[in-house]
């Protein structure tokens, strides 16, 4: 697995864990996919129709959809299929291919600190994921230091207290109402100072379509750039699997002020629309770093196109 400091070792539980977290998506639909190929004996119109109606029910995205249904229909035309039982490979083949296609690793932090900002709407996840990426670099051997940077709440400054404790981890804060790049800025000033591995900054809840409030991300931005140019290191967006296509819109806004650099993807294990992770790679063509499968400390996990794939098309004896 690539991090901003290099390669680690893979997980070997890896594959099982998201077996377990994609459950829902997977009876929702590998279990229909089958249920439609079937017994049937031929490719006809009414199998397409079925096919399209199981594909956009799992929120891949009606343009994922459309390139499944042309590819199939090419393979027909050409005289390359007219196999049922081939045409699970060939949905699963495209899918990752599409995830393989925007997966690439962070940027190499060559000293420390990283700073990871994080970033999202309000009610994805968001600082529940910064406690449980601080446990993540803590398992690489890595230390950590987290930045109260949602001064608009101050429940957001408990609330991340609460994760400091959990994790043992540093937090800087400062009251309620304070400028969120000042806290940043004190905060990767810290981390240089103490030589920590990682600093990860939380950022207030907003809606993306709140001018005001999106040009003060790309604020904090700049404030880290001052005290390290390469900083930050990675933009990591929060989405909600749970509101699956909504979650693109959100996503592109974001994208457009905040140079995101990834995506989170929690609440995996709580919705059968999993496949909005194709979508998401596909429309915007950003990597998904890493997906929330639970709510305990240790319930991130780094993404891996092939490995989640198989997690859906595998099933869980696999």
């Amino acid at each position: 697995m690539q991090t901003l400091f290099g390669s680690v070792e893979q997980e070997p539980s890896l594959l099982e864990r998201l077996k377990n977290g994609v459950q829902k998506t997977r009876s929702g639909f590998v279990s229909r996919l089958e249920d439609a190929l079937a017994g049937r004996k031929e490719i006809d119109a009414d199998l397409l129709d079925d096919l399209e109606a199981t594909l956009i029910g799992a929120d891949i995205g009606v343009a994922t959809v459309s390139e499944i249904l042309e590819r199939i229909r090419k393979r027909i035309d050409r005289k390359l299929t007219g196999d049922v039982a081939e045409i699970r490979g060939l949905i699963r083949e495209h899918l990752l291919e599409i995830l393989q296609a925007s997966d690439r690793p962070p940027a190499l932090v060559d000293e420390p600190p990283a700073v990871v900002m994080v970033i999202g709407v309000n009610g994805a996840g968001k600082t529940t994921t910064i406690g449980k990426l601080a446990r993540r670099y803590q398992h690489e051997g890595r230390t950590v230091l987290l930045c109260a940077a949602d001064t608009f709440r101050a429940a957001a400054i408990e609330q991340l207290e609460v994760w400091g404790e959990r994790t043992k981890t540093e937090v800087i804060s400062q009251s309620p109402g304070s400028d969120p790049s000042a806290v940043l800025f004190n905060a990767v000033h810290a981390a240089r100072a103490r030589k920590v591995d990682y600093v990860i900054i939380d950022t207030a809840g907003r809606l993306q379509t709140k001018t005001n409030l999106m040009a003060e991300l790309e604020k904090m931005r700049r404030t880290a750039a001052k005290v390290i140019p390469s900083a930050p290191h990675e933009v990591l967006l929060v989405l909600d699997a749970v509101t699956g296509q909504n979650g693109l819109e959100q996503a592109r806004r974001f994208t457009e002020t905040a140079g995101v650099t990834g995506i989170v993807l929690t609440k995996l294990d709580g919705t059968a629309k999993g496949g909005v992770v194709v979508a998401i790679a596909r429309e915007l063509n950003l990597p998904i770093r890493y997906v929330g499968v639970g709510e305990q400390a240790d319930d991130l996990i780094p993404f891996d196109p092939e490995k989640f794939i198989a997690s859906l098309f595998e099933g869980s004896s696999a």
